[in-house]
């Protein structure tokens, strides 16, 4: 008895290593880990580290919050991501999406932006816990891209005011648009020209990067190749660094010229639970149910669209460097993200497009790169804040609208256009509601994308042939909301005609059927009946075949095939006859 005892204890721990395994994905690597991990990670760490602080300060702005909630909001990803993440490329961190997302939820009060990190990320992990990813599947990709160029447009058109210099613009869209062109008169000239040409570096840069010739080219070409890559692949630091020497240097001599950060918090912020409440102006508290009620559809929105544009990345990824990743998985590395998030001050983050690209290009091989560029953010925090006083305004506005850009795919909407012209509806919808209301216009997309979705469900094509008998071939499942198209088509073309006509269902498609659906077929074979007509089945599955035949119906018929059908119907009327 003793062996099969411990046969039972050993392959029990196995199961339970394998469950750990599948909840700590690091099991699955660390073990393995080797040296030249190490380095390709060490370095594709650093390069990641060094496009994520100035992005993450950039994205504080799009946020409305303090520079520094950028860097808050940068380092935890790394950590969790190594625990909990299934690609090797993914960085979760601030997107411009998401920071956009939360200007419009909270209004740039950091207070709120902490606790919405923390609904967030209790959403997004509960999610996971009862395996609802699938429900992502409902927002169809003409509202994905519709939100994105419209969130596109907003960022990058909110910079401007940045890059001219302006003050006091209001920000709903269609006000910060009348007032930035109201107000050009007014620009900063120092502001004008440093944008302007921190706009042009990072384009060259950007441009010099996807020039780069083949990896086949001589040893000194592809030294020159490597150094150009570093460079362009390191633009954001480099331009903000550039631009906030140059603020120094004329501040140093006296000339204020340019709209600089100013003074911000220095050190690591506190490790401490998100406040559950909040104080206005005048002294009145906000419970937290009062914020809340105030967070509306945004609280929806927020965790949906930060898992939408985390798990589209890492598939993306895992699909162009072979490995696969689990959904679910991702989902619960995303929700505890923000929730650790929350206690170091951080606002909601997802997974970034642009530093996953610079993660895979820069060849890491498992996600603790991560831990470096947490690191590296880690130590801005504690010894660079002061250095981030002379960042220009203008040129983290650059850096925002050279990450954004390439956001505006007008492309998709002549691939749409050419493939599927009812595409476009949920497109314009969600791309003309988000300039109103940035969840209003996913909201709406999905509307609109759901009642095309039912109107097809509704509305199944049914293709009518003549053979002596009628043939319907039905091209999807039948559902209760087909029914009565069903039953309009077959009166229509069978029972109403003069005289009334036998009818073949070709049902080889059909591989779900409701008991809606069974109700009217039962009334339907009683008035073929009544006319002395038939109703055949014909190539039913087996699934739908059972269920037809545990409903009793009183004269079903069925056959393998329409060609055996139609012999049927045919021999019924020489027996007639």
């Amino acid at each position: 008895m003793e062996e099969p005892l411990l046969g039972r204890l050993s392959a029990g721990g196995c199961c339970s290593y394998n469950t750990l395994k599948a909840w700590l994905p690091i099991l699955s690597w660390l073990p393995r880990y080797r040296l030249k991990w190490l380095q390709m990670d060490l370095l594709a760490g650093i390069t990641v580290g060094l496009t994520t602080v100035p992005q993450a300060l950039a994205y504080a702005e799009v946020a409305g919050l303090p520079v520094q909630y950028g860097l808050y909001s940068a380092f935890m990803g790394g950590f969790i991501y190594t625990l909990l993440g299934t690609s090797k490329d993914v960085t979760l961190g601030p997107t411009a999406i998401m920071s956009l997302l939360c200007f419009s939820v909270v209004g740039g009060q950091p207070h709120r932006a902490v606790l919405l990190s923390l609904l967030c990320g209790v959403i997004q992990a509960g999610m996971a816990l009862l395996r609802l990813g699938f429900l992502l599947d409902f927002i169809s990709f003409p509202v994905i891209k519709g939100f994105t160029c419209a969130a596109a447009v907003t960022i990058g058109f909110g910079q401007v005011k940045n890059i001219l210099g302006l003050q006091g613009i209001p920000h709903p869209f269609y006000l910060e648009v009348y007032y930035t062109f109201f107000k050009i008169p007014e620009a900063k000239i120092g502001d004008v020209v440093l944008g302007l040409l921190c706009l042009t570096l990072l384009v060259m840069l950007m441009l010099m990067k996807t020039g780069l010739g083949s990896e086949d080219a001589p040893r000194y070409a592809r030294l020159s190749r490597k150094l150009v890559w570093a460079v362009a692949t390191m633009r954001n630091a480099l331009v903000v660094v550039a631009a906030s020497l140059i603020a120094f240097s004329w501040d140093a001599y006296g000339y204020h010229v340019f709209t600089i950060t100013g003074k911000i918090s220095q050190g690591l912020p506190p490790f401490r639970p998100p406040p559950t409440s909040d104080t206005t102006a005048n002294g009145t508290v906000v419970s937290f149910g009062e914020i809340v009620e105030d967070f509306g559809g945004g609280l929806a929105v927020i965790p949906f669209m930060g898992l939408l544009e985390s798990i589209a990345i890492a598939k993306a990824f895992a699909s162009q460097n072979d490995y696969r990743i689990d959904a679910n998985q991702e989902l619960l590395a995303i929700g505890v993200t923000n929730i650790m998030g929350s206690f170091v001050s951080a606002y909601p983050v997802t997974g970034s497009f642009g530093r996953t690209a610079v993660n895979s290009q820069t060849g890491v091989c498992t996600p603790a790169g991560g831990i470096v560029t947490g690191v590296i953010v880690l130590l801005s925090l504690a010894f660079l804040m002061p250095a981030f006083y002379y960042i220009p305004k203008a040129s983290l506005a650059a850096v925002i609208i050279c990450a954004v850009a390439p956001m505006v795919d007008y492309r998709i909407v002549v691939k749409m256009w050419r493939i599927r012209k009812l595409d476009l509806l949920p497109f314009v919808v969600t791309f003309l509601m988000s300039f109103w209301q940035l969840q209003y216009g996913i909201i709406g997309g999905v509307a609109v994308s759901g009642v095309l979705l039912l109107y097809n469900t509704a509305r199944p094509q049914i293709k009518v042939s003549d053979h002596g008998a009628l043939v319907m071939e039905l091209s999807s499942g039948l559902s209760f909301p087909a029914t009565e198209y069903l039953s309009h088509i077959i009166h229509t073309h069978a029972l109403k005609a003069s005289p009334p006509r036998s009818v073949v269902l070709d049902c080889h498609h059909v591989s779900i059927i409701d008991y809606t659906v069974i109700s009217e077929l039962r009334d339907v074979l009683r008035q073929f009946k009544q006319r002395d007509v038939q109703l055949i089945f014909s190539r039913l599955q087996l699934s739908v075949l059972e269920v037809l035949q545990a409903a009793d119906l009183e004269g079903l018929r069925y056959t393998d095939s329409v060609e055996a059908a139609l012999l049927q119907v045919e021999s019924g009327r020489l027996l007639d006859d």
